[in-house]
């Protein structure tokens, strides 16, 4: 069975439906919290890196040696598939820039795709991406244009979050409580179900082209 390496930040913000799709692919998901100072050897192995409530180009000790890693893992060649945080050390590694919006962007949101489609998805983030002179514009929203860039055929940053779904949505409500801008109660199934499909196909494109499996 195939393994896959996953890098989390917060104890709150677990793969999600990432493990759903890892599940129903057969694909073995090794979970590593770098907040805990766990991270995989050095190697072009795929990789994907989470989210997580911290600033990218500052934050804790244990960030600043991920970011180490993720640099030296890059040079191996590695193939990346980043969200939110994620997405933002990824783009730091490359050459980009992340700086403070001038306000976040929370809750539902719409993402438009540079094929004309669209997409609602969830979102919390204070911070944005200026992509490397390298990378393709992807996605964007109303409020921030650098919503999900590709460098190259297999790596790929995510400012959105397809990976929470209804479970992920209700353990940060319940972690982050007042401070969580996420909906509450009822949870728009249909809505979930459409980005699931969305991570679905994104994913199985990412993972062909990463692993070799193609």
């Amino acid at each position: 069975m195939p393994s896959l390496n996953l890098i989390q930040h917060h104890p709150a913000e677990g793969p999600g439906a990432i493990a759903l799709w890892a599940e129903s692919r057969g694909v073995t998901l090794n979970v590593f919290r770098a907040d805990l100072g766990q991270l995989p050897p050095v190697s072009a192995a795929p990789l994907i890196l989470l989210g997580g409530p911290f600033e990218s180009n500052a934050g804790p000790a244990w960030l600043s040696a991920e970011r180490q890693w993720l640099a030296a893992s890059l040079n191996q060649g590695a193939a990346v598939f980043a969200i939110c945080l994620g997405a933002q050390l990824l783009a730091l590694s490359l050459g980009g820039n992340v700086r403070r919006m001038e306000r976040t962007e929370t809750g539902w949101t719409t993402v438009h795709f540079v094929d004309g489609r669209s997409l609602n998805v969830l979102e919390w983030h204070e911070d944005a991406i200026d992509l490397p002179a390298n990378a393709q514009l992807l996605a964007s929203s109303e409020q921030c244009e650098q919503q999900m860039y590709r460098i190259g055929p297999t790596r790929v940053g995510l400012q959105f979050h397809p990976e929470w779904n209804a479970e992920s949505v209700a353990v940060l409500n319940e972690h982050f409580a007042d401070e969580s801008p996420l909906p509450r109660g009822q949870q728009d199934s249909a809505a979930h179900a459409t980005v699931f499909e969305w991570l679905q196909g994104t994913l199985d494109g990412w993972w062909e082209a990463s692993s070799g499996t193609r």
